[in-house]
């Protein structure tokens, strides 16, 4: 019988650990790779508060360059040519934590919008704190909502992007957009810049395991943006699912690497996270909702 790992909790506190595969992966992340990565934490941990949007940028691309170098990422990117001036706001699939990587080699300035429980991570959170990406609590959707749209408001009125993960989670292709993204959008009359990944989720399995992978395939594909005429004049809902569905059937295409698939008995339920499940994946809702109504239940 699987027995899927114990979900944790919000709040919890976070250690990261990471578990190479194979004897020549973990020496060369011993001998190079932590260094790298730590080192670059540090290093970024004590750049001014004041960069330029083109200094923090190159920061961050730079770091993240030398992070996909060494693990010999395969990043394919595709749809480039559709990238304008900006800014935008960008909604990109969501497979785990090298899709930063991988979306800072668009040519395109951007901050990330981020859990909150990320900005108390160990080396991680002091650094993005201190380059101003964006901190929200999904637990708390009205709240949370608020400082999307506040943080939303900041870095596009700069001159940079804001990268969001509508899914919300790492959890895997079959999990729903939230709304706030489409609506943040309206309010402020920005486009969106829809960008599809799949195959980092190979790269590190955080949060379900600590495997680390080398020389992995990760495709990138951006697509046509939403103008902000069309934010405007579509219902919200209609926005979200048309733009959710060509999103994902760009990760779904022959030849592009795998997706990560959600096993809630392999990976748990997440219970006390916002995981909404993909209507257009009936089975795996149905067995959702079994689920959470089986809890309610159980606390009646």
């Amino acid at each position: 019988m699987l027995i899927p790992p114990p979900t944790p909790h919000p709040d919890d506190p976070v250690e990261l650990h990471f578990a190479p595969q194979g004897r020549w992966a973990r020496l060369k992340f011993a001998l190079l790779g932590r260094p790298l990565i730590w080192g670059g934490l540090r290093q970024a941990g004590r750049l001014p508060a004041d960069l330029s949007v083109q200094q923090r940028f190159k920061v961050q691309q730079a770091f993240s360059r030398r992070v996909l170098k060494h693990l010999q990422v395969s990043l394919e990117l595709r749809g480039v040519e559709h990238i304008g001036k900006g800014p935008y706001l960008i909604a990109a699939l969501h497979e785990g934590i090298a899709d930063v990587l991988c979306l800072l080699q668009l040519p395109l300035p951007m901050r990330f919008v981020a859990r909150r429980e990320i900005f108390t991570w160990p080396g991680v959170g002091p650094v993005i704190t201190r380059l101003g990406h964006v901190s929200i609590n999904p637990e708390h959707p009205l709240g949370s909502f608020r400082e999307l749209w506040r943080g939303a408001e900041a870095v596009l009125d700069g001159g940079e992007s804001l990268a969001v993960f509508p899914q919300g989670t790492v959890a895997g292709i079959q999990t729903d957009f939230h709304r706030g993204l489409f609506e943040v959008a309206r309010r402020l009359n920005a486009p969106i810049l829809p960008v599809a990944l799949s195959g980092s989720h190979r790269i590190w399995e955080h949060p379900f395991a600590p495997t680390l992978r080398y020389d992995q395939q990760v495709a990138l594909t951006v697509l046509p943006p939403i103008s902000a005429r069309e934010v405007q004049t579509l219902s919200l809902d209609a926005l979200r699912v048309r733009t959710r569905r060509a999103m994902k059937a760009a990760v779904l295409t022959p030849g592009t690497p795998p997706a990560r698939v959600f096993d809630p008995d392999r990976d748990g339920y997440w219970d006390g996270y916002q995981l909404g499940i993909d209507p257009d994946f009936p089975e795996l809702a149905r067995k959702m909702a079994e689920h959470r109504a089986a809890l309610l239940r159980d606390s009646a």
